[in-house]
């Protein structure tokens, strides 16, 4: 049964990107995916879509990974540190001040301008986390607050046709996701999973305490501001390339921590891929649910992960009792 845990996810990519390709409101046989030496043009969008979702899956799980682990919080998330407000913020502005016209990738370059200030504000606060965890999510959360404050202020001065734009970006939405930003974006992904994998054992030393780690010759200071910098940095190109889109780093990790236990070592790579299988799913659920209208993916990742954090919430209280 256990080996079989570890062959799952791997065996699902697969499955469920052919799934993603071909399922949707108009159905593509496999056999007209590509025709006369031509991919089939739904098909080519289908291709890009999915692998957003794989990239931006993995990103959020292993952010999410990172963050409970260093954090000492298991219900902190990728966007902790205020990036979720901080990319709506600057998508929002690009839009109101009309830039998004100007330039293809302006919107998701804004989104990650806005997510990587707020983190920087964050960092700045905390001291790179020398103040300790409390008073980095404390930051983050005040930093979050204001954001949605600005972010408000520009909803209510935008004119009628940019408030779609807002609306879907803030929703999460893989339908705009860019090939162009996706390469960066997973770049940035295959380059620090296995730099997150080889730091593994300070993850597991850093997750008990600082003492802790201290004793194991891990430089709590200098790793904990690495780690915070790799977990925001794949928030920041996720929430860049698709909007906002919650959760999926709250869920991801508890699950396979639950299945696979809570050694960084074994449970990296699970994070990576089940992240992948996770948000490939929820994006053929928006097409399954209604053929007419399609579902914004952050509406059910939200929906997943709603009762998900009431439970975990319930499971803290129960254990402190």
């Amino acid at each position: 049964m256990k080996r079989f845990l570890h062959i799952l996810p791997y065996l699902l990519l697969p499955l469920l990107f052919f799934l993603g390709v071909t399922v949707g409101s108009f159905y593509i046989s496999p056999e007209k995916i590509w025709i006369d030496g031509s991919l089939d043009p739904i098909a080519g969008l289908r291709i890009v879509r999915m692998c957003a979702a794989m990239v931006i899956g993995s990103s959020l799980a292993l952010s999410g990974m990172i963050f409970q682990a260093v954090l000492r919080n298991p219900l902190a998330e990728p966007f902790i540190l205020g990036v979720s407000g901080g990319a709506g913020t600057g998508a929002a502005l690009v839009i109101v001040c009309g830039w998004g016209a100007s330039f293809v990738l302006s919107v998701p370059l804004g989104a990650l301008t806005g997510a990587l200030v707020a983190l920087s504000v964050a960092l700045f606060v905390s001291r790179g986390g020398r103040r300790g965890s409390e008073t980095l999510l404390l930051s983050g959360v005040i930093i979050g607050t204001v954001s949605g404050s600005i972010l408000m202020y520009l909803i209510s001065i935008a004119r009628v046709d940019e408030l779609a734009g807002i609306t879907w970006w803030m929703l999460g939405d893989l339908q705009t996701a860019d090939s162009v930003l996706l390469i960066p974006g997973g770049l940035v992904l295959l380059i620090l999973t296995p730099l997150l994998f080889l730091f593994s054992r300070e993850i597991n030393a850093l997750s008990i305490g600082d003492s802790e780690a201290w004793n194991f010759g891990v430089s709590t200071v200098k790793m904990r501001l690495f780690l915070i910098l790799s977990a925001s940095l794949l928030a920041s190109f996720s929430v860049a390339i698709a909007g906002i889109i919650g959760f999926c780093g709250l869920i991801v990790p508890h699950i396979v921590r639950r299945i696979y236990g809570c050694d960084h070592r074994k449970i990296t790579w699970m994070v990576f891929v089940w992240g992948a299988d996770f948000l490939m799913m929820c994006d053929i659920l928006t097409r399954i649910f209604s053929e007419q209208k399609e579902i914004p993916i952050g509406v059910i990742t939200s929906l997943i992960g709603g009762p998900f954090f009431l439970w975990i919430i319930n499971r803290r209280r129960s254990h402190e009792i």
